[in-house]
């Protein structure tokens, strides 16, 4: 696939959850290695979108291409296995599990035994707390630890695309900042990442593009520099008015 082809598009989408229609005719679409964030207030559609590409919610119009290959009616599991991965909100660990075995978990496709402690080590390379903390219990470790187990759990997979909805929700300032850095290091190793973040300035220094929606629709879209100068959008969709410093990485 050329990097300039889309790794993943959205073309003309609708959702509709019990006859109210949470998508409306959304377009867009991450390149390799290119981080985009979703942006926009609660009920924007933003997990809605997320769900729609990863097979738990499927469109009423519309058409999801992830690589070139038509996935709009696919089978969760077999999106998995095409190497799109989702983390939901709330990281959702296995808290009884120990981190070692979460993780496994994350390659619960990969045949070989050899190819999983490959995956593994590469993991524990990316993430190397993980690694001290392998053989605790999930359910015992701080939000932000557990974070990172989730975020690592969806690497086994080693996705060409990583879906993360809300991965700063309920973290102190401090693991904001790591778990962001993450985000950014993952994409800088080819992996594109489509980002839904509430905290919004925390989104923006890490993307390189966003799309603001607003009940279901995209009204804007654009470089995240563009976006944060942009007086009437920052304000009206984004939460703050704009300074030098935003919209920088």
């Amino acid at each position: 696939m050329s990097e300039r082809t889309p790794v993943l598009e959205l073309i003309g989408v609708d959702v509709h959850y019990s006859g109210v229609q949470a998508l409306h005719g959304l377009t867009l679409s991450v390149m390799p290695g290119e981080v985009v964030t979703l942006l926009g207030g609660n009920g924007a559609g933003k997990t809605s979108t997320l769900s729609a590409i990863s097979g738990l919610e499927t469109p009423s119009a519309g058409r999801i291409i992830f690589e070139g290959q038509d996935i709009t009616r696919a089978r969760p599991h077999d999106i998995v296995g095409r190497g799109l991965v989702h983390v939901p909100e709330g990281r959702r660990v296995f808290s009884r599990l120990t981190v070692h075995e979460n993780l496994q978990l994350g390659g619960y496709l990969v045949r070989s035994a050899q190819e999983l402690a490959t995956r593994l080590d590469r993991v524990c390379a990316t993430l190397p707390r993980l690694a001290e903390l392998r053989g605790r219990a999930a359910g015992s470790l701080s939000g932000g630890e557990q974070q990172m187990v989730a975020i690592g759990r969806a690497l086994m997979a080693e996705p060409r695309l990583l879906m993360l909805d809300e991965p700063s929700m309920g973290l102190a300032p401090g693991m904001v900042a790591t778990v962001m850095g993450l985000i950014r290091d993952i994409s800088e190793q080819g992996t594109a990442v489509l980002l839904v973040e509430q905290n919004t300035r925390a989104a923006m220094r890490v993307a390189d593009r966003g799309y603001v929606l607003d009940t279901g629709t995209c009204v804007v879209e654009g470089p995240v520099a563009e976006l944060a100068d942009d007086p009437r959008i920052a304000e009206a969709y984004l939460g703050f008015a704009p300074t030098a410093a935003e919209g920088t990485k």
